[in-house]
């Protein structure tokens, strides 16, 4: 029978923790009192469950609703369409027969302020995280009539990411790494970098390779590497060519 890991009672209702799911407690001051004997245990099962999932295979690509085959990795070779909020890759949209969504049939915008308005309109009426990923890069090149503003962009970026957009999470996390209006903060960075890789930025899955090589930690940035190699990261696939070299990575890795 179960225990509590400070107390030692069986008979009560037991909760474990949080962190390491390794103990369980009768109580939040069980809790606390068996804190200074727990936390070094707690820290390390908690750092290898966070790396089960950081290492994870990440989901695949989404298809392209036309031609079914996977979106490309390189965001401007896709096409996000405001008017019903779907995404489709550059090949097919050069080969639609005229500028209209294949989808909902409306024109495609032909003034950046048009364009510009239905982002906006997205935004307002759905609350739209594609919308606001677009919106902000605009903002972050000052391009498409938009003003260059770093701090609107990154407004938008977290509202993105807080609804769980990935690239809005790579580009959050570049804007604090660069400290791109907002203070340089490593630590937030290397945080979004590890969200969006998770989600299958092969991108962030690559800085976050590049990062922990120059820490050391060449291992680990070996594991980042390979993963975003097989998703068809090119760059990614140069290091681990460079891995193989060195003696880092096998054949059958």
């Amino acid at each position: 029978m179960e225990s509590c890991a400070a107390c030692g009672k069986a008979d009560v209702s037991l909760k474990s923790c949080r962190a390491c799911k390794l103990v369980k407690y009768c109580g939040f001051d069980c809790q606390v009192s068996h804190r200074p004997a727990h936390k070094k245990a707690c820290r390390k099962r908690a750092a290898e469950l966070f790396d089960l999932k950081l290492f994870a295979q990440p989901p695949r690509r989404e298809e392209c609703p036309i031609c079914c085959l996977s979106m490309p990795i390189d965001e401007d070779e896709t096409c996000y369409m405001a008017c019903c909020s779907k995404f489709i890759c550059s090949g097919c949209i050069f080969c639609l027969p005229r500028p209209r969504c294949p989808f909902c049939n409306i024109a495609a915008p032909r003034t950046d302020e048009e364009g510009n308005r239905r982002l906006f309109e997205r935004i307002e009426k759905y609350n739209d995280p594609e919308a606001m990923a677009l919106l902000g890069s605009l903002y972050t090149e000052g391009s498409d009539s938009l003003p260059l503003d770093r701090v609107k962009a990154n407004e938008l970026y977290q509202r993105a990411s807080d609804l769980g957009h990935s690239i809005a999470h790579y580009n959050l996390a570049g804007a604090y790494f660069e400290g791109k209006g907002v203070q340089v903060d490593k630590k937030m960075a290397i945080h979004h970098f590890q969200i969006a890789a998770m989600m299958g930025n092969v991108s962030a899955r690559c800085k976050l390779g590049a990062m922990e090589g120059l820490d050391g930690n060449l291992d680990r940035s070996l594991k980042h590497y390979m993963i975003a190699a097989r998703h068809g990261h090119e760059k990614s696939l140069e290091m681990v060519k460079k891995g193989y070299m060195m003696g880092g990575v096998t054949k059958e890795e």
